[in-house]
């Protein structure tokens, strides 16, 4: 285990003692909790973004044949710029 020292609001510590108490936890362990749900939900999202994007390749048709070539004048002109 690693030492480390945060700052809290008086608000944020109020609630945290008074979550900790009403789960029969302490302050650190809900930290710690919170801590590792924030790193797993990152890694999932990171994972999500990826799979709906691989997902998601190749599904639409634009109708034209060049648009790997051209794509930025398309989108120039769908953007009217």
């Amino acid at each position: 285990m690693v030492t480390t020292q945060i700052e809290l609001t008086e608000k944020q510590m109020k609630l945290l003692k008074k979550k900790a108490a009403l789960q029969k936890s302490s302050i650190n362990e809900m930290v710690q909790k919170a801590i590792e749900a924030l790193i797993k939900s990152n890694v999932s999202d990171e994972r999500g973004n990826r799979s709906r994007a691989i997902e998601a390749a190749g599904r639409f048709r634009s109708g034209k044949s060049d648009l790997s070539t051209n794509h930025d004048k398309y989108l120039s002109e769908d953007l009217g710029k």
